[in-house]
């Protein structure tokens, strides 16, 4: 059952599956693997349009939460040692270029090294509610932000020196993008590490997806918006309430939201989100971030702007 804002002590956001079954050679999936159950989808699409997040727990199962880690370790690794094109190499989000060559904190394009991430993204499960809650009126259908885009990304983060990623500034995910007409979407994130204050977790502020947010003019990394961005996008055009801020400074009405091993955490791509950095030096916060759009995918184009601070 979903939770709901009203019941005491659940998780907001959380819904997992009702009626679980033993493994079944269920409709889209491997023979063995278990079948799901199903999902409140109203209650679900009710607290997303409100909110502007999701968590789906007990949807994927260990068995393939398992195979999703060895795989993007396999990956990290083949990074670091130059077995694998650069193409799957990344310095473009790190606070440091310098740190790429001590450790690998992304690896992009997972999916192609990774099939498990691949039969993740896939599953009918995730994408039945992708579907309902950005399709319906978005025009022809989803779509995955695949290989021949952006693609998937294996995420590593840890406070350590020799890590060029432990936390990022307050944005929302279309500012990156902001000249591309392949909005609305949403971003999935795999949870191989469940969260905590003490290797990290997700900042956000509920509802700021309905805003009309601007684009990132005024930004911490001094990056210039193209000139034909959209000036602000949201599913409003109500402007936010106060500025965004530069960094990590404290957001009226923020909320922390934990994830456990093996939870697809979905958020809109309007929605305001940063990351806490670990609490713990020793700490490991480690997960797969794709997304979902249902915008004019004819439209895409490669674009980055990297206003979030680092």
């Amino acid at each position: 059952m979903g939770s709901s804002v009203l019941t005491p002590f659940a998780e907001l956001g959380a819904f997992r599956p009702t009626d679980a079954a033993p493994p079944v050679a269920a409709a889209g999936l491997d023979p063995g693997q278990p079948d799901p159950g199903e999902l409140d989808l109203d209650e679900i699409v009710a607290f997303y349009r409100r909110y502007g997040f999701v968590i789906l727990r007990d949807v994927l199962g260990e068995p393939l939460t398992t195979q999703i880690e060895t795989e993007c370790a396999a990956a990290q690794a083949g990074v670091l040692s130059g077995g694998l094109p650069a193409r799957h190499g990344s310095t473009q989000y790190l606070d440091d270029a310098g740190k790429a060559a001590r450790f690998v904190n992304y690896v992009e394009h997972v999916e192609e090294l990774a099939p498990s991430v691949r039969a993740a993204a896939a599953h009918p499960v995730l994408v039945d509610v992708v579907r309902n809650l950005i399709g319906p009126g978005a025009g022809p259908g989803i779509w995955l932000n695949d290989s021949d885009k952006a693609g998937i990304i294996y995420q590593d983060a840890r406070p350590g020196r020799e890590s060029g990623y432990s936390r990022i500034g307050w944005h929302s995910d279309w500012q990156a993008m902001p000249s591309l007409d392949i909005w609305p979407g949403l971003a999935f994130t795999i949870h191989i590490d469940a969260t905590s204050p003490a290797n990290g977790f997700l900042r956000m502020v509920p509802g700021s997806h309905q805003w009309a947010t601007p684009a990132p003019y005024r930004n911490i990394n001094g990056v210039a918006v193209p000139a034909d961005a959209r000036p602000a996008c949201g599913y409003t055009d109500t402007p936010p309430p106060f500025e965004m801020p530069l960094g990590f400074e404290k957001v009226p009405g923020e909320i922390a939201v934990y994830a456990d091993r093996g939870d697809v955490l979905l958020h809109d791509a309007y929605t305001w989100h940063a990351a806490a950095r670990a609490t713990d030096d020793s700490a490991v916060r480690r997960h797969v971030r794709g997304s979902y759009l249902a915008g004019d995918e004819s439209s895409y184009r490669p674009q980055f702007v990297k206003n979030a601070a680092r």
